[in-house]
């Protein structure tokens, strides 16, 4: 009887453990005000384009897809769900949106420049959160509402016209990667070569871990070019070396996350010139880092 007892106790034990259920995305679209995708490594990224602002940098009007994009990028965890993202926000929404999402229980990470000189200046407000997806899509709604980011559906996107620059020419001379058309800008996300962590857990290349490298036809052959390099300490200095020696701006040095493994840096970097020159000194660049090759 005994052991029919406890038989029975073990099984109603195991009825009750109840698997954790899965985000709901089209949920999470809605509190956040604006409906995302669902990326490799189950990661659903939603892309929030700061296209009310108008920014020139040197005579450049730059389009979102270029330095204007703002994102945040969910990732199932089960039991709860983990969010990173990378707000672009002019400074007098700063401490308005910064304030909502800590009292809110989100964690700022960092917040930075990315480009010199863009007229009007802006900042990257980077966040962190763990726990309820909807919940944190409608504290970062709530966030947002205190700047001018655009939500809602977005407007439907013409056809695409093609770049105004040597595509082929420029994924030969940046060491074969392919790049992917966006807005009028062509871009490159280039993976480590090992998966980085954060707070234990693998930050996939969909929520920001990967190296972006973003050209915009400027005319003549010619392309502005912007991004970050997602470097270790000890890649660091060589990979400034090599933008230097090519004509290449370093912009930027800095933090994206807290507790990151391994520590991970970003650089960000601008130049306007012959695309495929410039293609050919970010892959000089490319060589100081671990990356995974194409």
């Amino acid at each position: 009887m005994l052991v029919r007892s406890l038989l029975l106790g073990a099984t109603c034990a195991a009825a009750m453990v109840v698997p954790a259920a899965a985000a709901d995305w089209a949920a999470v679209g809605a509190a956040l005000g604006k409906t995302g995708t669902v990326q490799p490594g189950e990661v659903y990224r939603v892309g929030l384009p700061r296209s009310d602002l108008k920014v020139t940098l040197d005579g450049v009007a730059i389009k979102p897809s270029l330095a204007l994009g703002s994102w945040v990028a969910f990732h199932d965890m089960g039991g709860q769900t983990m969010v990173m993202g990378d707000l672009v926000l002019t400074h007098d929404e700063i401490n308005p949106v910064m304030s909502l999402l800590v009292e809110n229980g989100l964690s700022i990470t960092a917040l930075h420049n990315h480009v010199l000189r863009s007229s009007p200046a802006t900042m990257y407000m980077h966040i962190d959160g763990r726990g309820d997806a909807v919940k944190l899509a409608t504290a970062i709604h709530a966030a947002l509402a205190k700047s001018g980011t655009p939500m809602g559906p977005a407007p439907a996107a013409a056809p695409p016209a093609p770049l105004d620059m040597d595509v082929p020419g420029v994924e030969r001379a940046i060491g074969g990667y392919k790049g992917t058309p966006n807005g009028g800008v062509l871009q490159f996300n280039i993976p480590r070569a090992e998966t980085p962590k954060a707070g234990g857990m693998a930050v996939p290349t969909a929520m920001g871990s990967a190296i972006a490298i973003n050209f915009q036809p400027t005319g003549g052959g010619k392309a502005a070019i912007t991004g970050d390099f997602v470097l270790t300490a000890d890649e660091v200095n060589p990979v400034i070396k090599a933008l230097r020696a090519n004509g290449i701006e370093v912009t930027a040095l800095h933090n994206h996350m807290l507790d990151d493994e391994p520590r991970l840096f970003f650089m960000h970097f601008w130049a306007n010139d012959d695309a495929t020159k410039l293609a050919g000194g970010l892959h000089a660049a490319l060589e100081k880092v671990k990356v995974a090759r194409p």
